[in-house]
Protein backbone atom coordinates (compact mmCIF):
# COMPACT_ATOMS: atom_id res chain seq x y z
CA UNK A 1 0.00 0.00 0.00
CA UNK A 2 2.62 2.33 0.66
CA UNK A 3 6.18 2.80 1.85
CA UNK A 4 7.78 2.98 5.41
CA UNK A 5 8.52 6.76 6.30
CA UNK A 6 12.05 6.05 5.99
CA UNK A 7 11.82 5.28 2.55
CA UNK A 8 9.51 7.27 0.75
CA UNK A 9 11.35 8.12 -2.57
CA UNK A 10 14.38 6.62 -4.17
CA UNK A 11 17.69 8.45 -4.91
CA UNK A 12 19.52 7.19 -7.60
CA UNK A 13 23.30 7.98 -8.28
CA UNK A 14 24.38 8.34 -4.50
CA UNK A 15 26.17 5.90 -2.95
CA UNK A 16 26.66 5.84 0.82
CA UNK A 17 29.58 4.01 2.66
CA UNK A 18 29.92 3.08 5.93
CA UNK A 19 32.34 1.78 8.44
CA UNK A 20 31.09 -0.75 11.46
CA UNK A 21 32.12 0.52 14.70
CA UNK A 22 33.19 -2.75 15.54
CA UNK A 23 35.75 -1.99 12.40
CA UNK A 24 37.25 0.93 13.85
CA UNK A 25 40.26 1.67 15.75
CA UNK A 26 38.89 3.97 18.30
CA UNK A 27 42.30 5.08 20.17
CA UNK A 28 44.77 4.99 17.17
CA UNK A 29 47.69 7.09 17.46
CA UNK A 30 46.12 8.48 20.51
CA UNK A 31 49.29 8.29 22.10
CA UNK A 32 51.98 8.96 19.06
CA UNK A 33 49.76 12.17 17.82
CA UNK A 34 47.67 12.50 21.03
CA UNK A 35 49.92 13.69 23.74
CA UNK A 36 52.40 15.40 21.62
CA UNK A 37 49.37 17.74 20.37
CA UNK A 38 48.63 18.10 23.99
CA UNK A 39 52.07 19.79 24.86
CA UNK A 40 51.57 21.93 21.51
CA UNK A 41 47.89 23.05 22.21
CA UNK A 42 49.24 24.03 26.20
CA UNK A 43 52.47 25.86 24.90
CA UNK A 44 50.02 27.81 22.58
CA UNK A 45 47.91 28.49 25.59
CA UNK A 46 49.56 29.18 28.33
CA UNK A 47 50.73 32.82 27.89
CA UNK A 48 46.72 33.66 27.78
CA UNK A 49 45.48 31.85 30.91
CA UNK A 50 48.75 31.81 33.27
CA UNK A 51 49.16 36.16 33.33
CA UNK A 52 45.55 36.64 34.32
CA UNK A 53 45.65 33.85 37.31
CA UNK A 54 48.90 34.76 38.55
CA UNK A 55 47.51 38.74 38.95
CA UNK A 56 44.23 37.42 40.40
CA UNK A 57 46.15 35.61 42.83
CA UNK A 58 48.94 38.35 44.18
CA UNK A 59 45.58 40.72 44.03
CA UNK A 60 43.62 38.29 46.60
CA UNK A 61 46.42 37.85 48.69
CA UNK A 62 47.50 41.86 49.19
CA UNK A 63 43.48 42.09 49.87
CA UNK A 64 44.02 38.98 52.28
CA UNK A 65 47.37 40.50 53.86
CA UNK A 66 45.55 44.45 54.16
CA UNK A 67 42.48 43.02 55.81
CA UNK A 68 44.37 41.21 58.88
CA UNK A 69 46.68 44.31 58.78
CA UNK A 70 43.61 46.54 59.26
CA UNK A 71 41.61 44.15 61.61
CA UNK A 72 44.34 43.80 64.23
CA UNK A 73 43.89 45.69 67.55
CA UNK A 74 46.15 48.65 68.25
CA UNK A 75 48.02 48.09 71.78
CA UNK A 76 48.13 51.57 72.42
CA UNK A 77 45.23 52.40 72.04
CA UNK A 78 42.39 52.94 75.00
CA UNK A 79 39.84 51.00 73.54
CA UNK A 80 42.24 48.29 71.50
CA UNK A 81 40.46 49.88 67.94
CA UNK A 82 43.21 49.85 65.31
CA UNK A 83 43.97 53.85 64.13
CA UNK A 84 41.30 55.87 62.48
CA UNK A 85 43.31 56.61 58.60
Amino acid sequence: MGRAFGNLTTVRGIIYYGLSPFEQRAFAGAISHGVPNMFRRFRGQVFRIVPPLVLSYLVYDWGEKEHTRLMRKDPNSPDGLPPAE
